[in-house]
């Protein structure tokens, strides 16, 4: 009924039936609104391709696209607040093949609050040379279990200042342009970062993430680099901000395009918050001839907390002198299970099990504690303390099982221990306060012991010429030993 007839009617109708009907109306048009609908994309469906559905889809919908095909060229604008793209039936390809949208990429999302799951996103390149799979214009973005790769950003946010980001279970690989500009992903002037459990590799010239949100939340991720594309930053954080830095690996290849592995407020710490929280990370430096762990820029006036933390490699751990350090370890060839297959739980019988000290709280209340590990590809597991904390982005494994020679095990302890004086030495720069704390810690590795019982191992050796087993507490006792 049109309204123009509705009013005819109303002018006749008696006045209990005219309130009757106007609350029928009232109540079926919020319904029929609310109703939120799944547009389904793909071979047989109602839609042939996603920008067929997304350029359609009104705020609420459901939009499924079938992973069974490839989308080539298929790019566009879409407006619709509130809407959950996502893959089913595998994860679909979409290949920009040349193509963009409005001249930013891929998708470029204008609305509010969208959700985005479970698709793999290429070809990104634009005349300007900052094309990307997901460009934000819009507010707020969730990101999960999705792969961008071979664009020049995997994602590129807007600077409204406002946005909350939330990227998990992700792999970003070989993004970016070429000329340091674009990145893996570039996350501007917004709100919030939550980025957890993600895989970021191999940004060909640019950051594996770089983020100038107020406050970034970077939790249980790997950050590595095979070398090819010759990364720079790890992790950039040029703005400052409230930042949380926990559990993470951050591994630099030996080839790549800046030895500083995690930077804080090097573009000038304009952003309201400037602490920085790095705590049970694991850090590996493959270029031999140094850097900085944490680059810190001279405008960031409070202390960095970085605690219980493993820097493998050469390196120094902090340019700032006033970064407040607790329990971390520092070697050119920390004791891990497989360093070379990325398997950094401690070995048996190293120094930092069970050395951690408890993180506490950031100055705004939030929890230190690490109670997730990173587990490949782009994903996450529980972390299980047993005892005190291990330092690291892992605990040990409860009952790990290994097999070593006795040659090969005198020799990985000789390494260690000049590893750990080069680390006190390393921690004796920033100031004679810190290098108590420092040394204090290298004290409590090398005094702590545990009950928990293993099977002893080395991680691969050539010689086999004898077995050790023993218990866990028992092969501790002979590396102190060793150290006294």
């Amino acid at each position: 009924m049109s309204s123009c007839k509705f009013a005819t009617v109303a002018t006749t109708m008696p006045p209990q039936s005219f309130l009757a009907a106007a609350v029928a109306l009232a109540l079926a048009a919020p319904l029929t609104n609310a109703a939120a609908a799944t547009l389904s994309v793909g071979p047989g469906k109602a839609f042939a391709t996603p920008c067929q559905a997304l350029t359609r889809a009104v705020a609420g919908d459901v939009v499924e696209i079938d992973g069974s095909v490839s989308y080539t060229g298929d790019v566009c604008s879409f407006a619709a607040d509130n809407l959950t793209i996502r893959g089913v039936n595998g994860r679909p390809k979409i290949d920009a093949a040349g193509r963009y949208a409005a001249g930013k990429g891929i998708w470029v999302v204008q609305g509010k609050a969208n959700v985005i799951e479970n698709v793999e996103m290429f070809g990104a390149k634009v005349p300007d040379r900052n094309g990307a799979a997901i460009r934000l214009d819009g507010v707020s973005l969730t990101v999960r279990r999705s792969y961008l790769h071979d664009n020049e950003n995997g994602i590129l946010t807007s600077n409204d200042g406002v946005s909350d980001i939330v990227i998990e279970n992700t792999e970003f690989s070989r993004n970016g342009y070429g000329d340091g500009y674009s990145h893996n992903l570039y996350v501007g002037h917004v709100n919030s970062l939550t980025f957890r459990y993600n895989y970021s590799h191999d940004a060909n010239v640019g950051h594996n993430l770089k983020s100038r949100a107020k406050v970034n939340t970077i939790v249980y991720n790997r950050f590595s680099s095979s070398g090819a594309g010759q990364p720079s930053y790890e992790i950039d954080l040029p703005n400052a901000g409230t930042s949380y830095v926990i559990g993470n690996v951050v591994q630099q290849p030996a080839y790549h395009q800046n030895g500083n592995l995690l930077t804080y407020g090097t573009e000038g710490a304009s952003n309201p918050g400037h602490d920085l929280y790095v705590v049970n990370n694991t850090f590996i430096n493959d270029y031999s001839s140094g850097g900085n762990f944490i680059l810190v820029g001279s405008t960031v006036t409070q202390p960095v907390l970085i605690q219980n933390n493993i820097f493998a490699g050469t390196g120094t751990m902090t340019n700032q002198t006033l970064a407040t350090l607790k329990n971390n370890y520092q070697s050119l060839l920390p004791a891990f299970i497989d360093r070379a297959n990325f398997d950094l739980r401690p070995a048996a019988g190293a120094p930092f099990i069970d050395a951690g000290s408890a993180p506490g709280m950031s100055a705004a209340g939030a929890s230190l504690v690490p109670v997730s590990e990173y587990r490949h590809v782009a994903a996450s597991q529980a972390r299980a303390v047993a005892g005190q904390l291990d330092i690291g982005a892992y605990e040990a494994a409860a009952a790990a099982t290994t097999t070593t020679s006795t040659a090969a095990s005198t020799t990985t302890t000789r390494a260690t221990t000049t590893s750990t004086q080069a680390a006190t030495t390393t921690t004796q720069a920033p100031t004679t306060t810190t290098t108590q704390a420092a040394t204090t810690s290298t004290q409590a590795t090398t005094t702590t012991s545990t009950a928990r019982p293993t099977t002893t191992t080395a991680a691969s050796t050539t010689t086999t010429s004898s077995v050790t087993t023993t218990t866990l507490k028992q092969q501790k006792r002979r590396w102190n030993w060793r150290w006294q």
